[in-house]
């Protein structure tokens, strides 16, 4: 059984479905309005767009003929709880690194590297 958050990134790993993230990021647009951009069938966004849905990163509504799409945002929050896991992490210093790697290779005991 997948989990909201394997649905969720299951979601974002489509560059389609993040671009139309990113437009309703804008305001609520209609089907028809997020489709347009895009080189693919209509019956192709909406799919992207029921993914989405099921993935709670947006809702659809009807208002009247017109089906929107509204973005929402507080479905990323446990994505990116997660992700903030990770920052934990002290940033990799490259200074350091290049010195524990030449103290490896003996270029900081003045031996030669040089095969």
């Amino acid at each position: 059984m997948e989990t909201a958050l394997d649905m969720t990134f299951a979601a974002l790993a489509d560059p389609t479905r993040r671009r139309i993230l990113t437009m309703l990021l804008e305001d609520d647009m209609a089907v028809t309005d997020v489709a347009e951009p895009f080189d693919i069938s209509l019956a192709a966004v909406s799919k992207h767009l029921g993914i989405l849905t099921r993935a709670g990163l947006i809702s659809q509504e009807k208002r009247g003929r017109v089906k929107w799409c509204k973005l929402e945002p507080d479905a990323l929050k446990a994505a990116s709880v997660w992700m903030q896991g990770f920052g934990q992490f002290e940033p990799v210093n490259l200074d350091a690194f290049e010195q524990f790697l030449g103290d490896l290779l003996g270029e900081g005991r003045g031996e030669d590297p040089s095969p």
